[in-house]
């Protein structure tokens, strides 16, 4: 039996999840189409697209609840294809898994494959003749963030289902009913933060709703930011200004501050600078600015690939404090 200290860390992702179809939100025309099939008691090998923490999984095990009932466990088998995407799990635990046969009114079992986009070409070619030779007792739900990186063999033998994005107002309904039910003094401006900082993923929200709930305080915009590790805009706004108005020193001291006293990664750190930018943080004509978000994109991929967070932002800086310098010039 679970503890006490055990069940306080029960995910809320998981405690708050729906249960039935009819919970899920904003994913209207899936949800007609899936409550169909359970009407029938048959369903269709399906992949399920869309980004995340849209309802992908939670979707995929309402409709094996809504199938089998409470013993729907036994006839379901859940596997992360991000952790076990190799074709060897595919020739042994799924094929043993899809082999088997089923007692009861529903003839067949479901085999769920989250992140199958994660899945190596072999695998996913192993996994096309599984799904053919054992299509009378096993339906495959593939969930992927990427449908393009799913083999064209595996998509012809599936029901597509596209997941949008969540409503803000959805996500805020959800977040509310949890704080209520949590006993948590969410703000307003808190909860805009989270909504902000999540950017449509409600399974992110979620989960940084429970980790600021923690210092048991009311859930402010300042919490909210400092717990996720996320800068200020403002301070974003003032660190390109810095460099903008050709203060290049003082904006190279403001971004070793954030990245060794405020935590933050050098990535997380490029995405808010992208975000200002796209919003028109810096006065720029349309050429400066294609040129100046062509960097970023290729400052991305240094540092994804291991260069120094520091040294690359800093050359981001420096571009954009030569940008400033052709603006203030021309002004004179």
């Amino acid at each position: 039996m679970a503890t006490k200290e055990e069940l306080a860390e029960v995910l809320w992702v998981e405690k708050y999840r729906p249960r039935t179809l009819d919970e899920i939100v904003d994913q209207e025309e899936v949800v007609a189409a899936l409550k169909e099939f359970v009407k029938n008691k048959n369903i269709p090998n399906m992949l399920f697209s869309g980004p995340p923490g849209t309802g992908k999984t939670t979707a995929a095990l309402c409709l094996a609840y809504e199938l089998y009932g409470e013993k729907w466990r036994t006839y379901t088998l859940e596997l992360n294809a991000s952790d076990e995407r190799g074709i060897d799990v595919v020739r042994t635990t799924l094929k043993n898994y899809a082999r088997t046969r089923v007692v009861g009114e529903i003839p067949f079992k479901i085999i769920i494959l989250d992140e199958a986009d994660m899945m190596t070409s072999e695998a996913q070619h192993a996994l096309r003749r599984t799904m053919e030779k054992f299509a009378d007792i096993s339906r495959f739900i593939l969930i992927c963030n990427y449908p393009s990186k799913i083999i064209e063999p595996i998509q012809s033998r599936c029901a597509v289902f596209r997941f949008k994005r969540l409503s803000l107002e959805a996500i805020k309904e959800r977040l509310r009913f949890i704080a209520k039910n949590e006993n948590i003094d969410l703000k307003d401006d808190g909860l805009d933060a989270i909504i902000e900082i999540s950017e449509g993923d409600l399974r992110k929200a979620i989960n940084l709703l429970q980790s600021v709930a923690y210092f048991n305080k009311p859930v402010t915009r300042d919490l909210v930011y400092r717990t996720a590790g996320v800068v200020f805009p403002e301070h974003v706004d003032k660190l390109l200004k810095l460099a903008f108005e050709g203060k290049f020193e003082e904006a190279r001291k403001m971004l070793l501050r954030i990245l060794t006293e405020e935590g933050v990664s050098g990535i997380d750190l490029l995405r808010d600078i992208y975000s200002a930018i796209a919003r028109n943080s810096l006065p720029l004509n349309v050429e400066d600015k294609i040129k100046l978000l062509e960097f970023i994109g290729e400052v991305d991929f240094r540092i994804s690939q291991g260069a120094t967070d520091y040294l690359q932002l800093s050359a981001l800086l420096a571009l954009i404090s030569d940008l400033g310098a052709k603006y203030r010039k021309s002004s004179h």
